[in-house]
């Protein structure tokens, strides 16, 4: 008999507390209906008492996800978990999520509250989040940095009340595999009534720990659910990641001896919506989903690849997504074939309508570019062909002359509240002053915090990916644009994080 592994991901509530991550309502259901595709346990939706948006965004994840739990966070107070069990209440399967911080630390300078008023706050929170749904989940936040006698006391209590899961949280990344795997074993030996929920990790990425942490947690402590993200998104250094601990729990099942849900086929479509929806770039060195993951660039390698597969790779690429098919499809391609490639890749549009309106961004593309890559269709259904409606600031078109010795110039025509306007500007750059032509008309007063480029596929007629990140009044937000013009992406990013500016959405802070 194996255990099974309950992978909970919270791309959707603690990545997106990354600045600049923040997602509209559209972005998270897309994400969150991959997440189902992913067969994820359960999606933790978002913080809905956090704001007005956040609670629509969870309440249309509720009533659109059917295989997946959904799963709604709220502080220990009676208001947040109302307001949860609102959002929640279409959902097939719904799980309230509350916490509040139980170390000397955080209930001392945060919450000013003393020990035995957490404990208080805790067992009536969870009394009444219980009342609400049947599937409660408990969190001490910074638990492990708590007092292990006090510790106990408060997840006992909250046990009782009828908390189904107990999470252990290491808000800030300070945890070491060893200590963190005894220390959730000692408090599953000490709390008398311990087996009467299943005990889960959740783990930040400070130290670069997280996942090493995450799974002394579940092979030392005996927990048997995970918190983790999507390309390890989440503020600071990340999360635990979701792809890394799937890989190592299914690759080493010798191991770990633990049975996984998850389709790992829709693992790459995941990572890759998710960094182009939130501008997050995924470093190519990264674990399964990097673009070197199944690069084998040394000959010695390759030579062994080629002999047998088995020799260099302990994973295979198509068990997580990649494509050995790379180059898909051409100008010639008609519509059936780019619909049966979308399926594929795993990405379901919401409507014939949505399936035409990309088809025709790819024939505009295929114009320009020879061979349509995976990464090229990925980043046309993401949104990034051209500007989506509602959005105050559209790309329409873009002139820009630059000559070695002279000041390069640039002319853009973009659409403000639908009427088109005419920006132009001289710059150190074609970038800067494409840039600098639309600040000349917007005059937003954003500082600029982050501009990157990063080729979508392998060649000089790639598309290129730009992300911009800006930062005005305290808001920090990223705009995503891809083009095979670089100057262009670079404009489509820059209106792409004017718009995001322009969404006033007061949001509450959560735990880490």
């Amino acid at each position: 008999m194996t255990d099974k592994l309950i992978i909970f991901d919270t791309t959707l509530r603690d990545g997106e507390q990354s600045p600049g991550a923040s997602m509209t309502r559209d972005e998270k259901m897309r994400i969150a209906k991959q997440l189902e595709r992913l067969k994820v346990d359960v999606i933790e939706a978002g913080f809905p008492a956090s704001s007005n948006g956040d609670f629509e965004a969870v309440q249309a994840i509720a009533n659109a996800i059917k295989e997946s739990t959904v799963c709604g966070l709220s502080r220990a107070n009676d208001r947040d978990i109302a307001r949860a069990a609102e959002a929640l209440k279409g959902a097939a399967r719904a799980r309230i999520h509350t916490f509040i911080a139980t170390s000397p630390l955080h209930m001392e300078k945060k919450l000013r509250m003393t020990p035995e008023e957490v404990h208080e706050q805790a067992k009536l929170a969870v009394r009444f989040a219980r009342s609400k749904v049947g599937d409660v989940e408990f969190s001490p936040e910074d638990g492990y940095r708590s007092d292990p006698d006090f510790l106990c006391r408060v997840l006992e209590t909250v046990i009782a009340e009828g908390a189904t899961t107990i999470n252990v949280p290491d808000t800030v990344g300070y945890a070491v595999p060893e200590l963190y795997g005894n220390f959730i074993r000692t408090l599953r030996e000490r709390i008398p009534n311990s087996d009467k929920a299943i005990w889960s990790v959740h783990c930040h990425n400070d130290l670069g720990m997280a996942v090493a942490n995450s799974l002394a947690g579940v092979k030392i402590g005996g927990a048997r659910q995970v918190e983790c993200t999507i390309n390890g998104l989440g503020e600071r250094a990340g999360n635990c990641s979701l792809e890394e601990i799937v890989m190592a729990v299914k690759t080493r099942k010798d191991y770990f001896g633990l049975d996984l849900n998850i389709d790992t086929q829709h693992i790459v479509a995941a990572s890759r919506m998710v960094s182009q929806t939130t501008g997050f770039v995924v470093q190519p060195n990264k674990a399964v989903v990097g673009a070197n993951a199944f690069a084998h660039a040394s000959g010695i390698h390759q030579d062994g690849v080629l002999k047998a597969r088995d020799t260099y790779e302990i994973m295979r690429a198509e068990d997580v997504g990649w494509t050995a098919n790379k180059i898909v499809l051409g100008k010639l391609s008609g519509r059936n074939a780019f619909k049966q490639r979308l399926q594929e890749l795993g990405v379901e549009m919401d409507s014939e309508a949505d399936v035409n309106a990309a088809f025709l961004r790819f024939k505009e593309l295929a114009d320009r570019k020879a061979e349509i890559f995976d990464e090229d269709i990925l980043a046309l259904v993401s949104g990034d062909g051209g500007s989506n409606v509602g959005e105050k600031f559209g790309f329409v078109s873009l002139a820009q002359h630059s000559e070695t010795g002279e000041r390069p110039h640039a002319r853009v025509v973009f659409s403000v509240a639908g009427q088109e306007v005419v920006g132009e500007s001289e710059g150190n750059g074609p970038v800067d002053a494409s840039l600098k032509a639309i600040e000349s008309h917007v005059r937003s007063g954003a500082e600029m915090v982050l501009y990157s480029v990063n080729a979508i596929s392998g060649s000089t007629e790639s598309q290129g990916e730009v992300t911009v990140r800006l930062q005005n009044a305290g808001r920090v937000v990223n705009g995503v644009g891809a083009d095979p013009d670089i100057v262009v992406a670079s404009a489509k990013a820059y209106l792409s994080a004017l718009n995001k500016l322009q969404s006033q959405s007061e949001r509450v802070a959560a735990q880490g």
